[in-house]
């Protein structure tokens, strides 16, 4: 009988446990996006910050960037022009040879008349923890106006203040809905619900990224 008993309790715990493992993902995104409201601004309300961090996303063969992308670095430059942020932080993948974030959102950004001298440029941001821990620890940022799409928006803030950095929103959806398809939205906000709560764990463990480096403080010289 002691057996059996202690059989239904194990049983109970162990589903009380994947009954909190279902959840957490859902309640932790729910938690940050309702928090990060507060920190969270349009483009004409932003505070002024001093650097404006523009986390990346695709990038085509033809080195065009995806429409998400392109929103995210017209954002920053309006920042830029409207004089909220001093300089921009390009921060991406280029993990490959053939593959590079931060370059192309540097040409895009001259493009749209921002000087090649206020741009940063971080090819070591492979996740957004990464873009933002890297933003703190390399680039020596302290206070930053985050620059993604709305529904990526918390957890970046989350992160980058979590992290140590100054950091407020600022949501980057000007082609939407027409310049997003609608599978690639649901996927997206989808995504965000298991990766808002990895964030949560990347946050506690506070691992550095595998990408990391000597200090480069932006303003001294960073190329």
């Amino acid at each position: 009988m002691d057996f059996q008993r202690a059989a239904r309790t194990l049983i109970k715990i162990i589903l009380i446990v994947i009954l909190l493992a279902a959840i957490f993902p859902f309640a932790a995104r729910a938690a940050v996006t309702l928090w990060a409201m507060r920190h969270t601004y349009s483009a004409d309300e932003a505070p002024e910050r001093r650097v404006a961090l523009v986390l990346g996303a695709r990038v085509y063969r033809s080195g065009r960037l995806s429409a998400m992308l392109a929103d995210r670095v017209s954002a920053a430059a309006d920042l830029y022009h409207a004089g909220r942020v001093d300089m921009l932080l390009m921060s991406g993948d280029n993990s490959r040879p053939d593959y590079n974030e931060p370059d192309a959102m540097r040409e895009y950004a001259v493009s749209l008349g921002v000087p090649r001298e206020a741009i940063h440029v971080d090819y070591g941001g492979r996740r957004t923890y990464d873009s933002c821990y890297r933003a703190r620890h390399i680039f020596g940022v302290e206070d930053a106006v985050v620059v993604t799409q709305e529904f990526h928006l918390p957890r970046a803030v989350m992160l980058c203040r979590g992290l140590g950095i100054d950091a407020v929103g600022v949501g980057a959806d000007y082609q939407r809905p027409h310049g997003y398809s609608r599978r690639s939205l649901t996927y997206s906000r989808i995504r965000e619900i298991p990766a808002t709560a990895m964030a949560v764990i990347d946050l506690v463990r506070r691992h550095e990224p595998p990408v990391m480096g000597e200090p480069i403080p932006i303003g001294r010289g960073v190329e």
